[in-house]
């Protein structure tokens, strides 16, 4: 990158919070909509007030769900933040899994290890994450870390299985192994990073759709070519937003509203929340919208 580039993504993109809407035909016939506010990767700072403010006003999007994939912290002192950012939020319905950085600090690296990731982790410091989880859990949130739970959202039943970080290989899927409940009209599954092996046990058992974050989109992508890594095993093609995986299930990726702060840039990949509306399969490709993206909702949206 150039020194003009480099001034754009680390002061202005990565705090261009915004809002990308999507459509997702995964319910069967006949099933009211339902609307999923997918949160991922803040990895919060204290001092991260902006950050806090926009993610508080999406509760103005009156989503049926809040589903966080994890990676909320990225400092020891983060959790009151990151409570205060999820804030009315918590007074919803919401399901979350942890990752990485929900359990360790970010450590100073290379950024070049970036471009080029190895398969070794070397872990900063332990974070609080039990604290958050405490906290989540006292307001109402369900921890689903390999568990599998039927809820009741808007009136209709929803079965949700999750799993701990892959990216941290301690995921245990067969702690949740097998077909969903029949009577759900929506078979929901979390995972912080987007593993194929992770997703293909999900298809095979029968899934319409999986929330991911990890990969932050890519973070750095070149317009006509896309993210350069995704920082896990899953293609670049689907770093960031919603594919089919399979014949019948979804994958919907979340870009996420944080970076490590030993690699505070974004390019050409605004740090996002996702508002996805899941509505019955046979809805006419043209009453849906995939990608669609509000870049200044709510009032803070540029403000440091």
């Amino acid at each position: 990158m150039g020194a003009a580039a480099v001034a754009y993504a680390a002061g202005i993109e990565r705090r261009r919070w915004t809002l990308r809407e999507a459509s997702l035909p995964v319910l069967p016939a006949g099933a009211r909509p339902l609307r999923i506010l997918h949160l991922s990767d803040l990895h919060m700072m204290p001092g991260q007030q902006s950050k806090q403010r926009w993610v508080a006003e999406l509760d103005r999007l009156d989503p049926d769900l809040v589903v966080n994939t994890g990676d909320n912290l990225a400092h020891r002192s983060a959790v009151p933040s990151v409570l205060r950012a999820l804030g009315p939020l918590l007074n919803r319905p919401g399901v979350f899994v942890f990752g990485s950085n929900d359990y360790y600090a970010p450590k100073p690296k290379n950024p070049a290890r970036y471009l080029f990731p190895s398969e070794k982790r070397i872990h900063g410091v332990p974070l609080p994450w039990r604290d958050l989880r405490a906290a989540m859990i006292e307001r109402g949130w369900h921890d689903l870390t390999h568990v599998r739970r039927l809820l009741t959202i808007d009136g209709q039943n929803v079965a949700i299985a999750g799993i701990d970080d892959p990216h941290l290989r301690r995921d245990r899927y067969s702690d949740i192994a097998g077909k969903p409940d029949r009577s759900a009209t929506l078979r929901l599954g979390l995972t912080h990073s987007p593993e194929p092996r992770v997703l293909d046990a999900f298809a095979q058992d029968g899934y319409d759709l999986v929330l991911a974050g990890h990969t932050h989109g890519g973070q750095l992508r070149v317009p006509g070519y896309g993210a350069l890594v995704t920082n896990c095993d899953l293609d670049r093609s689907r770093a960031r937003g919603a594919s089919r995986w399979g014949a019948d299930m979804w994958l919907h990726v979340s870009a996420g509203l944080g970076t490590s702060p030993y690699a505070p840039v974004r390019f050409a990949c605004p740090p996002e929340a996702s508002l996805l509306t899941l509505v019955p399969r046979e809805t006419p490709l043209s009453d849906l919208h995939n990608g669609r993206r509000r870049a200044r909702f709510g009032a803070s949206a540029h403000v440091r």
